[in-house]
């Protein structure tokens, strides 16, 4: 089983076509399909907060801490979420706009955590991955961090995923 967060997501659509993978679990991600501009399909949702914080240098994007902390880290206490963006790394900023070659949620067992006060990815955009995924979805009223923020909800999603628990 493998588990994405955010640009995770589009990770495990990528490599969960292996044989050994059973089962996809998305929180709060990315499902791109094979060779789709997701950025265009971002475009057709509402724009989050987060985006007027992106800062581009030399090749490389980051959030800026105040967006950070606002909109990145939506719901956690201040000091954790001040932590957070202390160990954020910046990524290429080509990353974001790569195509996948596979959608490995066509063919497997898929699951996702919809966060209802995502101000990073748009909560209708999850929306609209989880359904055409056809993924078992719950919805969690957090942020864009609610693997952070809960916990509990996102460990028993794994584990349903997992047929450990109902």
């Amino acid at each position: 089983m493998l588990v994405g967060h955010s640009y995770g997501g589009t990770v495990i659509s990528e490599a969960g076509i292996d044989s050994k993978v059973t089962a996809l679990v998305y929180v709060a991600a990315r499902a791109p399909d094979a060779r789709e501009d997701f950025a265009a399909l971002s475009s057709r949702f509402p724009t989050t907060p987060v985006r007027t914080g992106i800062e581009t240098h030399d090749g490389f994007q980051a959030i800026a801490e105040q967006a950070f902390i606002d909109h990145f880290a939506t719901g956690l206490p201040k000091q954790k979420a001040e932590t957070l963006f202390a160990v954020q790394q910046p990524i290429a900023a080509t990353l974001l706009s790569e195509k996948t070659t596979a959608a490995a949620w066509k063919s497997k067992v898929s699951y996702y955590a919809v966060s209802r006060n995502d101000e990073t990815t748009s909560p209708d955009l999850q929306r609209f991955l989880a359904k055409r995924m056809n993924a078992t979805t719950v919805e969690i009223a957090s942020g864009h961090l609610s693997l952070v923020s809960h916990p509990k909800e996102i460990a028993h999603l794994i584990l349903v995923a997992a047929g450990v628990e109902e």
